[in-house]
């Protein structure tokens, strides 16, 4: 399989990649599916895929803990080393282009106070929803890529 079929079959045509390493061949190996399964635990199990209704948590600690990806999928890549290449092209990419745009906007919001703002507080809980589609994609393409049975859709959000 090429990487743009393997990207299509997720839906996540949108990303920017090199239109040369689209047409390479998708071959995750051993230590690509152990990279791929450490951050499919982190990403399941944090606000990035769980849904969070308008009565519970907080909004800094969404943030925080969106942000962490960033610190995770760096240790990640750097215990599996340069033998995780597959694992290293998505995640890079999904970091940069999906999670970055909405840490960089809210991380200056949260600075002038906009998460003390009810109203903008709302507007953080619509992108987060947002992204979260978008890292529920990823977290379903981390699951194939581990090889493991995919549990984001596990639980009813009661939506």
């Amino acid at each position: 399989m090429k990487w743009k079929e393997w990207l299509d079959r997720w839906s996540m045509t949108g990303l920017k990649i090199n239109t040369g390493f689209l047409d390479l061949e998708w071959k995750p190996e051993d230590r690509d599916r152990d990279a791929a399964w450490e951050l499919y635990v982190e990403l399941l199990t944090r606000i990035t895929t769980q849904h969070l209704q308008p009565e519970h948590g907080d909004e800094k600690s969404a943030l925080d803990s969106v942000y962490a990806l960033f610190g995770l999928t760096r240790a990640t890549l750097k215990q599996h080393g340069r033998h995780c290449n597959e694992f290293a092209k998505i995640a890079i990419v999904v970091l940069n282009q999906v999670v970055r745009p909405f840490t960089v906007k809210w991380h200056k919001e949260s600075l002038t106070g906009a998460l003390g703002d009810p109203i903008r507080c709302r507007r953080f809980r619509d992108e987060l929803i947002e992204l979260q589609v978008q890292l529920r994609k990823y977290t379903k393409m981390l699951a194939d890529m581990a090889g493991v049975e995919d549990l984001t859709e596990l639980e009813n959000s009661g939506n």
